[in-house]
């Protein structure tokens, strides 16, 4: 085998090991949990861990994944456009599994002691909701298990929940009954896993 290729195989075996926790790639299946935990082994292990730590249930988190980035572990916000064509930077610096905002993230590492931790990866992802969750619900009283409140939290912000300023976003309150409705589809599919 020639040089060259010997450090292209090692080159892209190296850079596959790079990316814990996803491809890049959404599963298959997204609208049936027991195939996403399947294909993506790390998945559930992280989603059970974080549910440990927090109490946030799997389901919830996995509803919550499914609407902010469709389990694509490098999703971004898509550009903003001048006069239609000349892009001008995304719409936000969300990132990750998560799509945390840069902020936010930089909060939770320097709260957390989490230095290292990277919104691509999905233990980082899941414990990163797990700790934004349970703040939501010490400062405003909304359940863990309860996905919709907890997803309009999740995207007003908690200061933003609190003046209520989803109520005058109708596509909001829609797509957060939609993370209930999944919360509730994935809580009965996991019930009948195999590796549950």
């Amino acid at each position: 085998m020639s040089r060259a290729i010997f450090a292209l195989i090692l080159i892209t075996l190296v850079a596959a090991c790079g990316r814990p926790g996803g491809s890049g790639r959404a599963p298959n299946d997204l609208d049936n949990a027991c195939s996403i935990v399947n294909q993506r082994s790390g998945y559930l292990s992280a989603f059970k861990a974080t549910e440990r730590k927090y109490g946030v249930p799997v389901a919830v988190q996995m509803a919550t994944i499914y609407q902010e980035s469709k389990f694509i572990s490098n999703a971004r916000t898509p550009f903003r456009y001048t006069l239609g064509v000349i892009p001008t930077g995304r719409q936000s610096s969300a990132f990750g599994y998560a799509q945390a905002l840069d902020g936010t993230w930089e909060e939770y590492q320097r709260l957390e002691n989490k230095r290292r931790a990277r919104r691509d990866n999905i233990r980082d992802a899941t414990e990163f909701m797990g700790w934004y969750m349970v703040q939501s619900n010490r400062e405003l009283g909304i359940p863990l298990s309860d996905a919709t409140n907890q997803y309009l939290a999740y995207h007003e912000g908690r200061t933003g929940y609190r003046r209520g300023t989803y109520r005058s976003k109708a596509w909001l309150m829609r797509v957060a009954r939609e993370v209930g409705d999944r919360s509730v589809m994935y809580h009965n599919q996991l019930k009948r896993c195999r590796k549950v």
